[in-house]
């Protein structure tokens, strides 16, 4: 990958900060910021209108709908639906299921989710939905397939599970799980939030149901995206306007209608991917066609270079008496994404982050909204554990800084 051409298309990287915290929000593209002014400055209109610029608003939308299909690889853009964020996106779609809900439908979660794609299922109880927890291996935080097959029965409506734990990294068998929940006639929905900036997602591959991400870790502005199968995107009751088609896909998710202009920007993800896969040949030349092609080649690049920073962290890390390690001490990138915690003993997490922030390093504590999978875990629900979450415009300097400092505290 061409390191320096990929961290040029970051303006944040040009201060001293290195950003280690990429899990809570990645930086944004430049390409990004350039669709995002162009669209403001030049078509920041309604749509709707048979007014020139309005079609023309019409039209980038569209587009960015089409480049988004590409994105997660599905031929159809009714597919597509965007949002504020991921936990708006799963809420929406949890309340449209739950219309369909009848006494006694079960719904399996798990603890080591995120607690938006926890929440929102939870709260179909109350519409007599039978919630089942997937249990995570409480020494390895793992969720094991062995453990969800008792779960599964002719009541299971959906089963819901992370791709990539926010907290451990590990990348779980989805396709595997889809394949699993599929032969008992029920639903798959992820989250893909922690997987979506680290690898290509490929809904059609992963035959899943649902899958969401938020674009704001993914090199983007405050936005997200949800993929769900148009068959059940026209059977499930809409959650706009009343008088909105329950034909009209994606719009009758998107109540008050979706952001024009950063659903827009996201052709910049699109653009810059396309760069990177030729290794920023080109780049003057932005904004260029969606290739899924050059997306699934970006991505192969950047596995193999979080795979070496993965690598640096945890051989620091595992060499280091008092460190618990949490999640697969294996840098494999088909195991895991570079989100890496620990915990020191004598130390709270806090202390440690705290220790770091001085130096111009953004690391983080807590329990990043998976409090489940902490407890399950044995570790303090607030204090949680210490996550350093990279992505591919890190470097090993960066690394080398931070392991510098932690090495005077273990």
């Amino acid at each position: 990958m061409n390191l320096d051409f990929a961290r040029s298309q970051f303006p944040a990287l040009d201060g001293d900060w290195v950003y280690f915290d990429n899990g809570g929000g990645s930086q944004i593209l430049q390409p990004v910021l350039n669709r995002l002014q162009d669209y403001l400055i030049t078509s920041n209109v309604q749509l709707g209108a048979s007014y020139g610029v309005s079609r023309r608003a019409a039209s980038r939308l569209a587009e960015a709908q089409a480049a988004m299909a590409v994105l997660v690889n599905t031929n159809d853009p009714a597919e597509i639906v965007m949002g504020p964020s991921t936990s708006v996106l799963l809420r929406t779609l949890a309340a449209s299921v739950g219309e369909t809900i009848s006494p006694g439908d079960e719904i399996v979660v798990t603890n080591a989710d995120h607690e938006a794609n926890v929440g929102p299922w939870l709260a179909l109880e109350r519409r007599g939905a039978v919630l089942r927890f997937w249990e995570a291996d409480p020494t390895s935080g793992e969720l094991r397939l062995e453990d969800l097959l008792p779960l599964l029965g002719p009541r299971t409506r959906l089963v819901s599970v992370t791709h990539a734990s926010n907290i451990l990294g590990t990348i779980n068998p989805i396709r595997a799980i889809a394949d699993r929940v599929h032969a008992e006639g029920a639903l798959l929905c992820v989250d893909g939030v922690g997987y979506a900036p680290h690898r290509a997602v490929d809904v059609g591959e992963l035959d899943v149901d649902f899958y969401a991400f938020s674009f704001y870790k993914t090199f983007g502005p405050h936005h997200a995206v949800l993929y769900g199968r148009k068959e059940l995107l026209l059977d499930l009751p809409g959650q706009s306007l009343s008088f909105i088609s329950e034909d009209d896909v994606p719009y009758k998710f998107q109540p008050g209608n979706v952001n024009y202009e950063l659903s827009y920007s996201m052709l910049g993800l699109t653009d810059y991917l396309t760069a990177l896969a030729s290794g920023g040949v080109g780049v003057d030349a932005l904004p260029v066609a969606v290739s899924r092609t050059a997306i699934e080649r970006a991505f192969v690049l950047i596995a193999a270079h979080e795979e070496v920073l993965s690598r640096r962290l945890l051989d620091f890390l595992t060499d280091r008496p008092g460190v618990r390690l949490l999640g697969n001490v294996l840098p494999d990138q088909a195991l895991r994404v570079p989100i890496i915690s620990f915990v020191i003993d004598g130390m709270k997490s806090a202390d440690v982050v705290r220790e770091i922030d001085a130096h111009r390093i953004g690391i983080r504590f807590g329990n990043f909204h998976s409090p489940r999978l902490v407890r399950a875990l044995g570790l303090d629900g607030d204090d949680g554990v210490v996550r350093v979450s990279m992505v591919h415009y890190n470097t090993v300097e960066e690394i080398d800084r931070l392991t510098a400092l932690l090495d005077a505290l273990v």
